[in-house]
């Protein structure tokens, strides 16, 4: 296991370069993503078995999640306290190259388009999702992914899915769990309440199964589905979201809300989750890919990997070397990258 700390700064993202075996970008924030400054770390892992940090960039709000460009070795992107999406050139000092301020509260995550490679989202706490190209000025699209009659609007996550360009998967804090085409006129494909109408926090989807993915939620569990057994607007009239469909697993065992859900880049059932219990868990999905059963317990086995004294609220596999390679950060300040393999 290896370490380093951001000290001043509570970590809130870790992510592995797509390019490099041994570099990671954090986002961190001071006093907790309160109030006060960010700070962008770019660590690399030596051959010694010690972390440096290569550089860092200060920002003025904090950063709540980052991503590496798709397109470009030295490009990260930050979602930022303050609205803005920023983008950074790890050959470029002290300031961004790039900066896009739509968003009327802060941006919650970011995410690169993995299949297309040239676009980019973000969400927000003001309930939109915002598809950007880092060589325009105004974002491509926006979806409302937050509903007006609710209070809390945050749309906490969304991503694209590996396998389509044009598929995006959303969750808020509503409950609620949205598939998106950007193809059609009217995006939203699918909305339905996957955690019982608790806020979901967190989602991802299968690098092997292109309709499964994962959910996270308050109500401490984590979730998995298949669009194919989800509701569209296409096969039945959403005038009202949809009622939860029989998820495919769920795993049982954090104590406390899931706060990040990542798949194995390397194993099509191996699924890493953080908590706000101060553990990272490796989850093995022992269901049956090719078959719609609902299994529940005794149907999925946990690791623990416990060295986290705050809040786990960022996670990442390594697309390098051996599979299991994870790297966790959380509100202790703290960067561990351990072997999931081993715990």
């Amino acid at each position: 296991m290896l370490s380093f700390r951001t000290q001043g700064y509570n970590g809130y993202s870790v992510k592995y370069s797509p390019y490099f075996d041994n570099k990671l970008a954090v986002a961190t924030a001071a006093n907790f993503g309160l109030v006060g400054n960010g700070r962008l770390y770019v660590l690399s892992i030596q051959a010694n078995g010690q972390i440096a940090n290569d550089l860092y960039f200060d920002t003025q709000d904090g950063l709540f999640d980052i991503a590496w460009s798709e397109m470009h070795e030295n490009h990260v992107v930050t979602a930022n306290g303050d609205g803005s999406v920023k983008l950074f050139d790890i050959t470029v000092p002290k300031f961004p190259i790039m900066q896009w301020k739509e968003h009327q509260r802060e941006v919650f995550s970011t995410a690169w388009n993995l299949a297309e490679k040239t676009t980019f989202a973000s969400s927000s706490w003001d309930g939109t999702i915002k598809i950007w190209s880092p060589n325009r000025k105004q974002s491509l699209m926006t979806l409302q992914a937050g509903k007006p009659q609710f209070q809390n609007n945050c749309a906490y996550q969304a991503t694209f899915s590996p396998h389509n360009p044009n598929m995006l998967m959303s969750v808020n804090a509503n409950g609620h769990v949205q598939l998106w085409d950007t193809r059609r006129p009217d995006p939203e494909v699918a909305d339905f309440i996957g955690h019982g109408g608790a806020e979901t926090l967190c989602c991802d989807w299968n690098k092997y199964r292109s309709t499964v993915v994962a959910t996270g939620g308050v109500d401490k569990m984590i979730k998995l589905w298949d669009f194919r057994m989800v509701p569209t607007k296409d096969s039945t009239p959403m005038a009202v979201p949809q009622a939860a469909p029989v998820p495919l697993n769920q795993f049982i065992g954090h104590d406390f809300a899931v706060r990040r859900v990542v798949w194995s880049p390397h194993d099509g059932c191996e699924l890493l989750s953080c908590s706000y219990d101060m553990t990272a868990r490796v989850w093995h999905d022992q269901t049956d890919p090719n078959t719609r059963i609902c299994r529940f317990k005794n149907h999925s086995k946990s690791k623990v990997f416990n060295q986290h004294r705050e809040f786990v609220v960022g996670g990442d596999y390594s697309l390098w070397g051996e599979p299991g390679w994870a790297a966790t950060t959380g509100w202790d300040e703290m960067v561990y990258i351990w072997d999931s393999k081993r715990l």
